[in-house]
Order: C-alpha cells, then sequence, then structure tokens
C-alpha cells in the first residue's frame, strides 16, 4: 500500500469512529491568517512553502467536520494588536469559532485599554504569553505592572495561554499561579516537552486552576513521522497521570499540524487514545475541558 492510500484508509477508520461519538468535539487550538491581504501577515513567513497559503474558517470545516469537530477556538498568531480584531471579525462570521485566544502584552502601558477593547468582544477567550515574538515570560513575571496585568485578565474573567514550553517557562507559569491564584491557565503543547524530567509539570499539575492542552503531540524521528499510537501512548499516559481526565484538552495546532501529518492522523492518535478510556473521558478531553477551561458559549 503507497503512503496516499495508506493515509486514506487511516482517514476512514477516524471518521467512522468520529461519526458514532455521541457528543460534538471542540479544537482548542487552530490558527487563522491570510497572507494575502495587503498588509501580509507576520507568520508564516513566505518561504514557508507548506504554511504559506490562506488558513480561514471555510478551509478548516472542510477538513474537520467530516471528523466530528463542531468547533474551534483560534490562537492568535500574530504580535500585532489589529489583527486580533482581524480574527474576531473573522471568527464572527463563521459559526464553527466558538473564540479566539488573542495577544497582548500585560507590562505595556496600553495594555488595559486593549484588554477592555477585547474584553467587550463576546468571543474573545484570553490571551496568549510566552516563548514567542521574542517575550519571555520569566523576566516579565518578575515585574510588577506585568502581574498587575495578569491581576487585570484574571478578573475579567479570560484565560492565559502559555506557549512554547521550555523548562524556564514552566518555573515561570508556575509562578504565576502563586502570583496569581485566579487565574486560570493554558499550557499549550505539553507533548514536546519531558514532564517527568520537570518537578514543575508535577507541581502544575497539583494546581486546579491550569489546564494543558494535548497539542503537536506528533514527532519526526529519523526523518519520518510515526503514526502508531504505541509510539505516544507513554507520553500521554504520563499526561494523564499528571493532570488527570478533568484538565487536558483537545487541540490539533491546524495548519503548523501539517508539518508532521495531515489533519485526520493528527486528529486519529488522540482519538484513539481516548475513546478507549470510555465515552465520559472521551467527552471531557474533546468538550467539556474546554469549557471548563475557557468559558465559551455554543452558537448554534
Amino acid at each position: 500500500m503507497n503512503r496516499r492510500a495508506f493515509l486514506g484508509t487511516a482517514a476512514a477508520g477516524v471518521l467512522s469512529a468520529a461519526q458514532a461519538s455521541p457528543f460534538p468535539i471542540i479544537d482548542t487550538h487552530i490558527h487563522l491568517f491570510d497572507p494575502t491581504r495587503p498588509q501580509g501577515v507576520p507568520w508564516p513567513s513566505k518561504d514557508d512553502k507548506l504554511l504559506y497559503q490562506p488558513a480561514l474558517p471555510d478551509r478548516y470545516r472542510k477538513i474537520a467536520e467530516p471528523l466530528g469537530i463542531t468547533g474551534a477556538i483560534a490562537v492568535e498568531c500574530s504580535p500585532l494588536f489589529e489583527d486580533n480584531q482581524w480574527v474576531l471579525d473573522v471568527a464572527a462570521k463563521n459559526s464553527i469559532m466558538v473564540g479566539m485566544v488573542g495577544n497582548l502584552e500585560p507590562g505595556k502601558p496600553e495594555f488595559g485599554v486593549q484588554l477592555a477593547k477585547l474584553h467587550r468582544n463576546p468571543l474573545s477567550l484570553g490571551i496568549r504569553y510566552g516563548n514567542l515574538w521574542g517575550r519571555d515570560l520569566s523576566v516579565e513575571i518578575r515585574k510588577p505592572v506585568f502581574v498587575a496585568g495578569l491581576k487585570a485578565l484574571a478578573d475579567t474573567g479570560l484565560v492565559l495561554d502559555t506557549a512554547n514550553q521550555t523548562p524556564e517557562l514552566l518555573a515561570a507559569a508556575l509562578r504565576v499561579t502563586d502570583l496569581v491564584p485566579n487565574l486560570r491557565i493554558v499550557i499549550d503543547h505539553l507533548p514536546q516537552f519531558s514532564p517527568a524530567a520537570d518537578a514543575n509539570v508535577r507541581e502544575l499539575g497539583k494546581r486546579p486552576q491550569v489546564y494543558v492542552k494535548i497539542s503537536e503531540v506528533l514527532r519526526r524521528v529519523d526523518g519520518r513521522v510515526p503514526t502508531d499510537l504505541s509510539f505516544y501512548r507513554p507520553k500521554l499516559d504520563e499526561l494523564f497521570g499528571i493532570f488527570g481526565e478533568d484538565r487536558l484538552l483537545f487541540g490539533s495546532d491546524w495548519p503548523n499540524s501539517d508539518n508532521w501529518a495531515p489533519y485526520p492522523q493528527v486528529f486519529g492518535i488522540v482519538h484513539e487514545y481516548f475513546t478507549a478510556k470510555g465515552p465520559a473521558i472521551a467527552e471531557k478531553y474533546f468538550r467539556k475541558n474546554s469549557i471548563a477551561a475557557y468559558r465559551w458559549t455554543s452558537r448554534s
């Protein structure tokens, strides 16, 4: 069987399983951008032949809906404040989008005004801050003005996402839970990290306000990407053991996930793993936990 035939067969198997699911599925991590805009986009770069094309809800819907996915949360991938509004405007026109995690800097003088503007939009669910665009949470968390910004974020009921994980970023996230204990935090892409080697991950597992996205699960090993669950099971078991059934979320990282495999295979790994745990746990991972973390509301 050639690779194209194999991928088609795998996708068909996932589709069959998804159609039997008694609950809708929410993808908590996709990116929206359009390189054809007159102003272009900060990311991805023009040199990225795989990703440098419009990533918009209609394209996502065609990929995701056949798999039983009925809603998605866009995570802003631009550092420009005005691009937050662009994503919100795009999301507002597409009912599959249940919300957006924006991109703001809590330590900036304009943060309060920007946060208030985003908060007025019911599709705004939170902001992301971490190892992106030259920012460093471990440095900023030492500044009182930054902590004050996070407290203001918590007061709105919005959430803080962090990416991309390093020991320093995880230590900083743990520090945030001490300084702003009423702020919900979502740790993005933790499967790319080795939690057993980091005591901070296990300590974060004890903090009930911390959620984890099981996103960026796939790996490239010796030039290929394994598509067998057995390869990924030890890491998934480890994260499930630390954070439990109530604080893990499904996130695909589409279209960035295309760097590893087509969407059905990215979805198929976690679908196989969590459905094997029974419908109650699967529904938590694929839908209920995302409501607890992001407090999104259905648009249907």
